[in-house]
């Protein structure tokens, strides 16, 4: 008998012709996206572009309109719990209880996910993401980069197969950014995977391996950073808002506009 060959896993996330609305608005219009096993994907677009909303559908936050999401095989409309127990998820602003100690935090969440944390394993967690001398601190007591560190924290502490990470370094000085960025590069390991949005295009590029750029609920492109800029670097739009050689942020406005969004 010849080798048995194992099936390979299934992608991460595979999002496919995701639509979702608001009454009679909609915000997602046909979404399709496939992120890899160990793949950091960015998902870039102006505000009110559907970012966040698609982050929403796939943690089961909202509800499609119609689409199919599976995570890690799993139909996330049919099976929410088994789905979401594959999923971390961060959001733009974490609100945890503000007169807990962060320590407690982490052991809450920790429980919520059946884990039982020991005093070390905290201590550990705290000095990998640099609040080990504020772990007695309370919530409230942090600063808004600290925070986000220890939402990042708790987002991960089950060991998800999919980290969602929405503007995570939003408000972070340059030092916190570099830091959590290595961060992130450290949780690809496994074959973790991570979908972040962010205003960055710096950040898209160091971090992540391919981005898709959103507009009105409609994804325009997607590829690796060098594959839009050769894909659209002779386009009208984008020469128009070069300065010498097209960058990823000529591609992103050209596409998207150069109109202030609120």
């Amino acid at each position: 008998m010849g080798e048995v060959i194992a099936p390979a896993p299934p992608p991460a996330l595979d999002v496919t012709d995701l639509q979702v609305a608001y009454g009679s608005r909609t915000v997602v219009d046909g979404v399709s996206l496939t992120i890899s096993r160990g793949e950091i994907f960015g998902l870039l677009g102006p505000n009110g572009a559907g970012k966040t909303t698609t982050l929403s559908a796939i943690e089961g936050l909202v509800k499609a309109k119609s689409g199919t999401l599976l995570v890690d095989g799993v139909h996330v409309q049919q099976q929410p719990l088994e789905a979401k127990a594959r999923l971390g998820v961060q959001l733009q602003s974490s609100s945890f209880q503000a007169e807990l100690p962060i320590e407690q935090i982490a052991k809450l969440y920790g429980g919520l996910y059946g884990m039982k944390l020991s005093n070390e394993q905290i201590q550990e967690g705290m000095r990998d993401i640099g609040l080990e001398q504020e772990r007695g601190k309370r919530f409230k007591q942090l600063s808004g980069g600290q925070q986000q560190r220890l939402a990042l924290f708790v987002a991960t502490i089950h060991d998800p197969l999919l980290l969602l990470l929405d503007e995570p370094t939003a408000g972070l000085d340059p030092q916190s950014r570099r830091g959590l960025w290595r961060r992130i590069e450290r949780l690809r390991g496994d074959n973790r995977s991570i979908l972040l949005t962010t205003h960055s295009m710096e950040e898209a590029q160091a971090v992540c391996d391919r981005v898709a750029i959103i507009d009105h609920g409609t994804l325009l492109t997607t590829g690796t950073p060098a594959e839009l800029i050769d894909k659209h670097e002779h386009d009208p739009r984008v020469v128009a808002e070069a300065h010498g050689a097209v960058t990823l942020e000529d591609v992103f406005i050209g596409l998207t506009g150069s109109e202030i969004r609120d």
